[in-house]
């Protein structure tokens, strides 16, 4: 049975600089630094019985800078908990969505069109040039999340982008990629997400969704 922790990068450099974000590889901001090391030994912290019993851990990040300077941090915590920490294993299939031609510039500068009431949200194009469709972003992250859920030991800890999170969560709990056009969950900055698989009956759960008391913590 595999549990899956679910983190989403902390404060990142263009969303201060008012930047659109997407596949510009922002870093962290010095706050981001120390969110992502507090996020991360709140994980280790809550791995640290799982190891002591031998259980294993796999880490997995979207390959774009902010999210793996906080996967960094995670094995970093992990090593100091545990003595060991696994390698990251880098998926571009876990990257925000992306929006082409805006990415790395301020926001406005170039319209987009956002699905409105009516529109078919999962395939709607927002009109940049570049841009991936909602259909596109779930696809892969879907196929990222569910190879890599095949290939995990007892604990798959994922590092992705706020956007990317809730098609971490519709992977894990099975849904198909028609129905998921205008789900979205509320995965903050710095936040973890504990799913997890129930041993007597296979069910999938969403345990913990967002939580981010760890970022108030003394």
């Amino acid at each position: 049975m595999v549990t899956l922790h679910l983190l989403v990068h902390p404060e990142a450099t263009h969303v201060v600089e008012g930047l659109v974000g997407g596949w510009y590889d922002a870093a962290l901001t010095a706050r981001g630094e120390a969110q992502a090391a507090a996020a991360a030994a709140a994980l280790a912290t809550a791995l640290a019985p799982a190891l002591g019993a031998g259980e294993r851990v796999a880490v997995v990040s979207s390959d774009l800078r902010r999210c793996r300077r906080t996967a960094e941090a995670v094995t970093a915590a992990l090593a100091r908990v545990a003595g060991r920490a696994p390698a990251v294993a880098l998926d571009a299939g876990l990257r925000e969505q992306s929006y082409g031609e805006a990415e790395g510039h301020p926001v406005g500068t170039h319209p987009w069109r956002p699905p409105g009431p009516g529109d078919d949200a999962l395939h709607h194009h927002d009109g940049v040039p570049g841009s991936e469709t909602r259909a596109q972003v779930v696809g892969r992250a879907h196929a990222a999340v569910q190879r890599h859920l095949a290939a995990a030991p007892e604990h798959l800890v994922v590092v992705t982008h706020g956007g990317t999170a809730t098609y971490a969560v519709t992977a894990w709990l099975g849904l198909p990629l028609e129905v998921v056009g205008r789900v979205r969950f509320a995965t903050p900055p710095g936040s973890i997400t504990t799913l997890r698989e129930d041993p007597a009956t296979g069910d999938r759960r969403v345990e913990v969704l967002g939580d981010v008391r760890h970022l108030d913590a003394p």
